[in-house]
């Protein structure tokens, strides 16, 4: 799967500054995207000239997990065929948009996500 040229962007700029890893950064941007209620329908984006992320990588033994969780939030069925890399690949990018912001505007970029955790 390849996420957009920004969340490229996005993530490369908190790992020179955090030193987080986009298969981490992935994570963080589906959960902060589920937490702000993302329905992939609604987006049309379709930039894949960012990193390239494979599916063990970003979900690992968790992928039955993050695919009910996503398929809840969407309050539908999702096939795998659409869920892998369509529907992962909007939740990061969305997500990843929602992550700058939070660091952006954080002071404490690692005290801010675990007060984030308690809401997701």
């Amino acid at each position: 799967m390849k996420t957009s040229k920004k969340t490229q962007e996005i993530y490369e700029g908190i790992y020179v500054r955090e030193h987080l890893q986009p298969f981490a950064l992935a994570k963080i941007s589906i959960a902060l995207a589920l937490k702000e209620g993302f329905c992939s329908k609604e987006n049309t984006d379709d930039d894949s000239n960012g990193l390239d992320l494979n599916r063990q990588t970003i979900t690992s033994e968790n992928d039955a997990l993050f695919k009910a969780l996503i398929e809840l939030n969407e309050q539908r069925h999702i096939y795998e065929e659409e869920y892998f890399p369509n529907v992962v690949k909007q939740y990061i990018d969305y997500g990843a948009v929602l992550l700058e912001q939070e660091y952006r505007y954080g002071h404490d970029f690692y005290a801010h996500l675990v007060s984030l955790e308690e809401g997701i």
